[in-house]
């Protein structure tokens, strides 16, 4: 193994803490859409710099920063062309250098987005796959398959729509599972291995803390044999020999990875983006592999208290499991804001028929969400929702603009969207633009303070009345929950454990973590009576709606100090 890497002591940093991220508030930031510092309408990594103030000011333990590296923005920064490097509409490494420092001497440690399935269209490999022809070595670090005569090989189609393959000018054609300017990686090519480790040793001795391993379940394929046909593919198990997805040498990858990661004082983290049965996620998140692994059913849930008690049982079991701790995810870059999901009709559904996918909210977005959506509701319900998921045992991963309430942007016009789901789809599938736009900071101007022009998506005018201008000194404000519900965390957290207590009511889940620590969320509309032993009021520490002495209104969390 190779000697340990030890980087710099960093103010507000302990390097010596190697389980930091067990429970974690983690804040995503999707960097073109945070805070933009030169004016060009995009958010940078200076921008993201000029706001640590206000991140740390909220509470959180650490940023995972979604792509920054240069891009054409095929796919939003997901399409990398050099993934050691900033994108120069972004800044520039000694811009990030600056960053991480900054964070870092406020205590905010600092995790990057990995995409190992594919690269762009313009990475120079795939520029060289192309000049290279068949047959070559250039070509085999891509998925190159001569078609059935003018067909391609297979009737495989992509996740973002249309055939998975696309022709090069020789004839030959390279796969792709989403956008065409993101050919997949082939993944037993060892150029590709090698270069990947060369990666994370790059971020890990600039000081970086942990990894984001985007569709971490994709890499590895078998396209030995006779192709299947999408119906075959689909009607496969997933159960570790599927051709394509999850499958069980992906994690020999993933253990030279964790070699690396292992080689630094404190170990590199990694948290794997993995779509897969809940049965198979122990396989990414135990420490011989990437360590930790995202749990998206409560993006998929509605709320439901036994949807959501089904979920957080299953999920800390499967955490024990694996000896590594839980995520909980209410809110991200791919799919609607939680303040909208709750304040939309949706199909009666019971706690086992949480659907697993992608994109798992695009029913949402059929022919747009705002004529039906019942914004105060959606409020109420995912402040209520973020109290409960900030109890509990494990990491917190908050997206951007969530601690402010925001609501998915629905209202953007054809022309200016941007998202590839939305053209490849021919608009059936509305995209992730509604949660991608820029971010709220003050009250009016061109932006909302986001920068001195236009945002590169088009913001709504109640954006004013959401920014935190407006928030920054409500004592009854979304931003203020969070920060105060960050603060108290620490207080709140122990052992990754924690205790149902039975209410009496389906649509009441209460729990208590071994400090004695409370929560008490009311899923439902009528207000909910506290146990005597529970009423003293200087007991409830905070509650996500004002609360009657004794009681839980509807649809909101309290949390209940020990006496």
């Amino acid at each position: 193994m190779p000697s340990a890497h030890r980087t710099a002591p960093a103010s507000g940093i302990d390097d010596d803490d190697a389980t930091w991220w067990r429970q974690a508030a983690v804040y995503q930031i999707y960097p073109r859409s945070f805070a933009d510092a030169d004016s060009d309408g995009v958010g940078d990594i200076p921008g993201i710099t000029s706001r640590v103030p206000y991140l740390a000011t909220l509470g959180i333990d650490a940023v995972w920063l979604s792509p920054f590296y240069p891009s054409a923005l095929a796919d939003g920064g997901y399409d990398v062309a050099d993934y050691r490097n900033v994108d120069p509409r972004l800044g520039t490494l000694a811009d990030f250098d600056t960053m991480l420092a900054a964070l870092h001497a406020n205590g905010i440690r600092v995790v990057v987005d990995i995409v190992p399935n594919h690269t762009s269209d313009l990475h120079p490999w795939f520029q060289d796959a192309l000049a290279a022809g068949p047959g070559s070595p250039a070509r085999d670090r891509y998925i190159f398959r001569d078609g059935v005569g003018d067909e391609p090989p297979t009737d495989w189609v992509s996740l973002f729509g249309g055939s998975a393959w696309e022709r090069a000018a020789d004839g030959q054609w390279y796969l792709h599972n989403f956008a065409v300017q993101q050919p997949d990686l082939n993944w037993a090519n060892a150029d590709v291995r090698a270069d990947f480790v060369r990666t994370l040793r790059f971020w890990s001795d600039r000081g970086v803390d942990g990894f984001r391993i985007d569709v971490a379940h994709m890499l590895t394929k078998d396209l030995s044999g006779p192709l299947p046909t999408q119906a075959q593919l689909d009607a496969l198990p997933r159960n570790g020999t599927h051709p394509t997805v999850d499958r069980d040498d992906v994690h020999e990858v993933y253990a030279e990875w964790r070699a690396v990661f292992n080689s630094y004082t404190p170990p590199r983290t990694a948290v794997a983006e993995a779509w897969v049965d809940r049965s198979r996620i122990p396989l990414y998140a135990s420490p011989e592999s990437l360590g930790q692994a995202f749990n998206f059913e409560l993006l998929q849930a509605d709320f439901d208290a036994r949807q959501f008690r089904r979920v957080v049982t299953e999920n800390l079991e499967l955490a024990e499991a694996s000896a590594s701790s839980t995520t909980w995810v209410l809110s991200n870059h791919d799919v609607v804001r939680h303040a909208t999901r709750y304040g939309l009709p949706h199909p009666e559904r019971s706690a086992d028929d949480l659907p697993l996918r992608k994109h798992g909210t695009d029913w949402l977005l059929s022919g747009g969400v705002e004529p039906e959506l019942d914004r105060e509701r959606g409020l109420r319900r995912a402040r209520a929702a973020s109290l409960f998921v900030l109890g509990l045992p494990g990491s917190a991963y908050l997206y951007q603009g969530e601690e402010l309430g925001l609501h998915e942007v629905a209202d953007i016009d054809d022309a200016e969207r941007q998202d590839p789901t939305f053209f490849r789809s021919a608009g059936l599938d509305m995209g992730r633009d509604g949660c991608r736009v820029p971010l709220p900071w003050t009250s009016d101007g061109p932006s909302f303070g986001f920068g001195s022009r236009h945002a590169h998506l088009p913001q709504p005018r109640w954006f004013g009345d959401a920014s935190v201008e407006a928030q920054e000194n409500d004592l009854h404000s979304t931003l203020t929950l969070y920060r105060r519900a960050l603060a108290l965390r620490h207080e709140l957290q122990a052992d990754e454990e924690l205790e149902w207590i039975e209410t009496g009511r389906e649509d009441v889940l209460h729990y208590v973590r071994p400090n004695g620590w409370r929560v008490v969320t009311n899923f439902g509309t009528t207000e909910f009576a506290l146990t005597e032993s529970q009423v003293q009021e200087d007991h409830v520490a905070l509650a996500s709606s004002e609360t009657p002495f004794g009681h839980v209104p509807g649809e909101s969390t309290v949390w209940l100090r020990p006496a």
